[in-house]
Order: C-alpha cells, then structure tokens, then sequence
C-alpha cells in the first residue's frame, strides 16, 4: 500500500489537519497562534499604552503604568460612575412613583368594590337577593365565573402575555435600578486601585557614552542601580517601595533579603516594600502571561 501525503482527499477519515485547513479559509471554529517577542510588551512600558513609560507608577501587585494614562483611566471610569448614579437615581424615583402609584390604584379599587356591593345590598329589598348578594360580596365573584378555569374569564383576556406585541411580552417591563459600584478596578489585575496606592518608579539609565541614539531606540536602556546588570524581560525585578528603585530579583535575594536593608540608602525595608515587577516574556519562555492568542469565530454548523 503506497504512502498518503498530508493532503491526500482519497481517505474517508475528515482529518484533523483537513478541519483546520478549512476552518482557516471558510472563516469558522476558533483559532490560535503563538505570540512572539514582538507581540508582547517591554518591562519598561505602560500596560495601558503600551509605550515606554515617561512618568512611571506601580500598583501594589506590580503592574507597571504611566502616571498620565492610569490618571485619565481612574478620571474616565469615576465619571461613567457619576453618569451611572444619575440614572441610578432616575429610575429608583420612577420606580417609587410607580409603586405609590399601584398602592393607590389598588385603595381605589377596593373602596370602589366596597361601595358598589353597599349598593347592591341597601337597594335590593328581597330578602333571598340580599343575602345572595351578601356572600357574593363575602365569597368575590360569582360561582361560574369563579370555578372556571378558563384563562379568557374575568378579565383575563386583556392580561394575556403576546409575543407579537412587544409591550405585552413576558419579561416587558422597564429595567430595575441597580446601584453602580463605585470601586475602580485595575484594568490589568481587576483589583481595587486607589490613586493614593500608585507608587513612583526609577529607572536607572544604562551608562554608554559611545551610543547617541534616542532612549527608546535603544534595546538595553535601564541597569539595576546596585549591580549594574542590564534589565530586560528575561531578568526579574522588584521595585523597592520607599525610594522606587528598580533592582534584579538576583541582588535581592542575595543581597538584601537577609538584613532587609536599602542598598542604597540604608534603610530598613519590610516584606510590604519589596513589590515584585509584573513583565512580559522572552517570546521564547512564558514569564507571566500565556503566549498563545485565540480568536473565537462562529463555529461549523454541520
């Protein structure tokens, strides 16, 4: 029996690759691609813009940001808070007008039922008609209408849910007030974040007086300010809290993390200050993030 190739249409098995090889070109089922270096962003870049930061701040799980974007993020999402509050509000007095509005309705109706049967009774000289008419205003309706089951009696009819009319369908009805969260989130760890919880950071320029290309022309810009290595996404870092200083793991676990002081100024540090600084990846070794991209299409209808 001769080999098949990989494209071979004479088998009566629908492949694996066939159906991706398919799903590819008609536009159908899910698909997935590995993301390489340049898909993933830098140490040293904004998680929102995703360029090098200007006026960098940290958050306390250690996602990197610029000041001015985080800023219009935290403004941007406090006034969609204002504008939600004040719908809020409109449909919670629309709400109460409407119960107010059923709570007298339903007074009426009882005091017009009560005066009604009044009538009938004082009105109405026999005897038999006056207490027939008695427990007809003790018992409600009348014994036909009440024992029918019927949903078009007594006024049934006119409460019927329609799907052809979209007032009467079963769910119509106006939206229920929901108070807005006032909390603002991380757009990166969806935490609570607090202005007042972004913390500055210092870079430490790397020193190369023979290259004169701009900052961010440059691969290697940044160097831990105690060794001196070069900071990129293939090395981890942590960000010293009191002074912003950004170092290598390697030099705090050997260095600082047995007495716990700054190596810079020589003050004493607790487990709070040391925020490890949240990265990229090497394209090549997964760091934090997962590499792989997916894009949900609409899916083979067989």
């Amino acid at each position: 029996m001769t080999r098949h190739a990989r494209n071979c249409t004479a088998g009566a098995v629908y492949t694996y690759h066939e159906k991706k090889r398919d799903a590819q070109e008609g536009g159908y089922g899910t698909t997935s691609r590995r993301l390489g270096k340049d898909s993933v962003k830098s140490f040293d870049c904004c998680s929102l813009s995703l360029q090098p930061c200007r006026n960098p701040v940290v958050t306390k799980e250690g996602y990197l940001f610029d000041k001015e974007s985080i800023l219009q993020y935290i403004i941007t999402k406090k006034n969609e808070y204002s504008r939600k509050l004040k719908e809020y509000e409109k449909l919670r007095k629309e709400e109460v007008a409407d119960e107010e509005f059923k709570g007298s309705a339903k007074e009426r109706e009882r005091i017009d039922k009560f005066m009604k049967t009044e009538k009938n009774i004082t009105t109405n000289t026999n005897r038999f008609n006056i207490g027939k008419k008695v427990e007809e205003a003790v018992a409600g309706p009348s014994s036909s209408s009440s024992s029918s089951i019927s949903n078009m009696s007594n006024g049934k009819e006119t409460c019927l849910p329609s799907f052809w009319h979209p007032s009467q369908t079963p769910n119509a009805g106006k939206a229920k007030a929901k108070k807005p969260d006032s909390t603002i989130f991380c757009p990166i760890s969806e935490k609570p974040l607090k202005v007042k919880d972004l913390i500055p950071v210092k870079f430490t320029l790397l020193k190369d007086d023979s290259d004169k290309r701009s900052l961010i022309a440059k691969e290697n810009r940044y160097m831990c300010p105690v060794t001196h290595d070069i900071l990129s996404n293939a090395i981890a870092c942590v960000v010293l809290k009191p002074t912003g200083d950004v170092i290598t793991m390697e030099c705090f676990e050997k260095l600082i993390k047995k007495d716990m002081l700054h190596p810079l100024t020589g003050e004493k540090l607790q487990d709070k200050d040391i925020i490890p600084l949240q990265r990229g990846s090497t394209g090549y070794a997964i760091t934090n993030d997962n590499l792989e991209g997916k894009n949900a299409q609409p899916a083979l209808q067989v």
